[in-house]
């Protein structure tokens, strides 16, 4: 048993079970909280309170074993510090997370649901978000930044599709996000801000929040689809449909299943994201004008997905994706492919057909703030490397930084070929 001393703050959640067990526990370390989520063989009783000196979270379960393995987790992180558990009388298990100073913790249960079992999930977020703070890119120069949301589908608990092998559609969509932001962060005038920076998940109501609040003037949603058929493949561009309802029966099955993310990651009961769809929105000629740039954008993104990919839908689909409820500026979400597909999966999970269809967004982005008039696209410059030269002697002949040389070209490796040809940033 362990010992503790005196306690604050008593929640007590009931439920009428037999014996319990704990049968996993996962960990995610997100930007602004840590989440824990306890695999359940069935729901549970359980107390949660604090204690103080030093800090920590306890978690008394009721007629409940554990038969989960805490030492595998990655500890220390920048909240928890470390987990130990023990037997309590009359069968109960008590978990002591030992927390940092000003942690706050939340509970909530969940019921079995999309192959998910019976989970305990444990939030401790710091309060007022000392740890990390999402803050809006501030422009360099007086002329303010053209800032794009990219938004990786998915992410911590929630896996999103799974292809035959395994791969996890949340892998694939962070790995093209991450490069899709250093093509736009290589660009002058322009600024990425990743909604999702890592394996943590982000609810969806929270997606949009972050896109408003780092000023965003594009967002862009990435994800893999996923179907029975193995032999499909090709990619498609979505916006939010116009209607109340989505008349296309395949694009409103899509939509609900990526608004059922919220369900799978884990959000508290009674906080899942609301009807995402606005009253009389087509009387807003603000969002009226969302819309219609959104269609824009979205048949920019077909064209270049074209070059050379696979195409499901050639032309843009509408349905009411949560995530694309920021109408005042140009929202499209991309199914990049079929992970379902064996041969699609396996490429998706290469850098090089990650970095193909980042290009191919990065581009139309590119187009599309060009027919805005708010970004000028002359010819690229375009370096032939000779004997002698090198990244630094490149960059100081054009002035422009190392960095961007790499990020525009791909660059991994120090050395250069002669008659190679670099794309130079524009300074």
């Amino acid at each position: 048993m362990l010992g503790l001393i005196a306690f604050s703050t008593l929640f007590t959640h009931v439920s009428h079970v037999s014996a319990a067990s704990v049968n996993a526990i996962r960990m995610w370390t997100a930007p602004d909280h840590t989440r824990l989520v306890l695999d359940l063989s069935q729901s549970v009783t359980y107390d949660l309170f604090r204690l103080h000196n030093p800090e920590r979270v306890v978690i008394d379960l009721q007629k409940t074993k554990m038969n989960a393995n805490v030492s595998k987790l990655n500890l220390p992180d920048p909240v928890l510090l470390s987990i130990r558990h023990g037997k309590q009388n009359k069968g109960a298990t008590r978990i002591v997370l030992d927390v940092k100073d000003g942690v706050s913790p939340r509970s909530f249960l969940l019921k079995r649901a999309k192959g998910k079992p019976h989970r305990l999930v444990i939030d401790l977020t710091p309060r007022q978000n000392k740890i990390v703070k999402f803050k809006a890119q501030q422009p360099k120069s007086k002329h303010k930044d053209i800032i794009i949301a990219v938004d990786a589908g998915h992410g911590g608990e929630d896996p999103g599709a799974i292809g035959p092998n395994k791969l996890y559609e949340k892998q694939i969509t962070l790995g093209i996000a991450k490069a899709l932001a250093a093509m736009i962060d290589a660009q002058t005038g322009m600024k990425a801000v990743l909604v999702r920076n890592g394996d943590y998940f982000v609810k969806l109501r929270n997606r949009v929040k972050k896109v408003r609040s780092a000023g965003a003037d594009m967002m862009i949603s990435i994800h893999a689809d996923s179907v029975k058929q193995r032999q499909v493949k090709g990619a498609s561009v979505y916006t939010l449909s116009e209607s109340g309802a989505t008349p296309d029966r395949i694009a409103a099955a899509l939509a609900a299943k990526e608004n059922a993310s919220d369900l799978i990651g884990g959000v508290m009961p009674g906080q899942e994201v609301s009807d995402p769809f606005i009253r009389n929105i087509l009387g807003d000629m603000a969002k009226r004008d969302g819309l219609d740039s959104s269609e824009m954008f979205a048949n920019l993104v077909l064209t270049q997905l074209k070059q050379g990919l696979p195409i499901k839908y050639g032309k843009p689909k509408h349905a009411r994706f949560a995530v694309l409820t920021a109408l005042e500026i140009p929202s499209v979400l991309v199914e990049v492919d079929y992970i379902s597909n064996p041969k699609r999966e396996r490429l998706l999970q290469t850098k090089a057909h990650q970095k193909k269809l980042a290009q191919a967004m990065f581009t139309a982005t590119k187009s599309y703030f060009a027919r805005m008039g708010r970004l000028h696209q002359s010819a690229p410059t375009i370096h032939t490397v000779h004997q002698g030269d090198s990244l630094w002697s490149i960059a100081k002949k054009y002035g422009v930084s190392v960095s961007n040389i790499r990020k525009l070209n791909g660059l991994k490796q120090q050395a250069l070929r002669v008659g190679q040809r670099l794309r130079m940033p524009q300074s």
